[in-house]
């Protein structure tokens, strides 16, 4: 089914608002006033806040599949694709020091709310980890590859979180350094002699 431009225009426009206010703080009134809809007009595409929640997390899970088809395509080298991977908290370091990660964030709150939709979220970090786990077995890494997967997804969390907290651009560059090292180390690891 395709979707219509102003319905497109209120997923873009919740998603944005979730990020930068959180889930709970934004309000229809929020996303209507940013699409400049009416409220009658907002209802005939989303009737409830759960709605539009669905669509974002759908929203968000195919803009990282797509992500990740992309680096999967611009490498052979899967250590170069791991690397793609951390470096995004370089690309978009000033929206993770305004806000903190945008599926971590989502994640945690939707957990405390106890939300229905936490599982389906949790789907973000789900596609996350099993990706990075398959780079780290064409890697060579076999049992070991999604525990060093777990390990660069829980790292690069950390660092987004605590880029939130205290606003630091050098820490972030000094920690995605020592991630690409370590990445780097692995890979050396299993390059055959």
């Amino acid at each position: 089914m395709k979707t219509s431009p102003t319905r497109q225009q209120i997923i873009n426009a919740a998603d944005e608002l979730f990020y930068a206010q959180g889930f709970g703080e934004t309000s229809f009134a929020d996303i209507a006033k940013a699409v400049s809809i009416s409220r009658g007009n907002f209802y005939y595409h989303f009737r409830t806040k759960d709605e539009i929640l669905n669509a974002v997390i759908e929203k968000r899970l195919s803009d990282r599949e797509t992500l990740l088809r992309t680096w999967d395509e611009m490498s052979e080298d899967p250590a170069s694709r791991v690397a793609c991977f951390v470096r995004i908290l370089i690309v978009n370091q000033t929206k993770i020091i305004a806000y903190g990660c945008p599926v971590g964030t989502l994640t945690t709150e939707l957990a405390k709310l106890d939300h229905d939709a936490k599982h389906k979220a949790n789907g973000i970090m789900a596609l996350f980890r099993d990706w990075l786990t398959g780079q780290f077995r064409d890697l060579g890494c076999g049992a070991e590859a999604e525990a060093h997967a777990l390990h660069v997804l829980g790292w690069s969390q950390g660092v987004a979180t605590l880029a939130q907290t205290f606003k630091d651009e050098a820490y972030v560059a000094r920690e995605v350094d020592q991630i690409l090292a370590w990445v780097d180390r692995v890979s050396q690891k299993t390059r055959p002699s």
